[in-house]
């Protein structure tokens, strides 16, 4: 079974230069890309974006492969897409056991990982440099 994520991307910041276009995953919907559209329909019709503040008027489009947002506000209107992605790969979420086993039956036995040596007591000396400076002690320095 598939799992989804549902994207949005809207206007953050204040004023024509301080604004940025941001992407947000809202949620993740296991099953169907139509049981996810039918998801990201919910929340995009429940969606209170950041601008505009004081909203006159909202205006939902469906797009191929979403959903539009427009939001009237006092000076100019503002939108938000709407838009499901399927996960292919998730970084923070560890392989599962029964996988990563038969992925390693499929390519058959692999040579042994050699292990590096632990290494020894810190040298006394670093980059040629004595622990004790050699003007220590000295009494013509004073």
């Amino acid at each position: 079974m598939s799992r989804w994520g549902l994207v949005v991307e809207q206007n953050l910041g204040y004023g024509r230069k301080g604004r940025m276009w941001s992407i947000g995953v809202m949620d993740h919907v296991e099953g169907t890309r139509e049981e996810a559209l039918a998801a990201l329909r919910i929340r995009a019709e429940r969606f209170e974006p950041v601008h505009p503040a004081n909203p006159k008027s909202r205006t939902l489009y469906r797009e191929a492969d979403g959903f539009l947002l427009v939001v009237e506000g006092v000076w100019q209107p503002f939108h938000c897409r709407f838009s499901v992605a399927e996960q292919l790969y998730d970084s923070t979420v560890p392989e599962p056991a029964e996988e990563a086993a038969d992925a390693e039956v499929q390519d058959g036995p692999t040579a042994p990982v050699p292990v590096a040596p632990e290494p020894g007591p810190p040298p006394a000396w670093d980059a040629q440099v004595p622990e004790v400076p050699s003007w220590l002690g000295r009494d013509d320095l004073s």
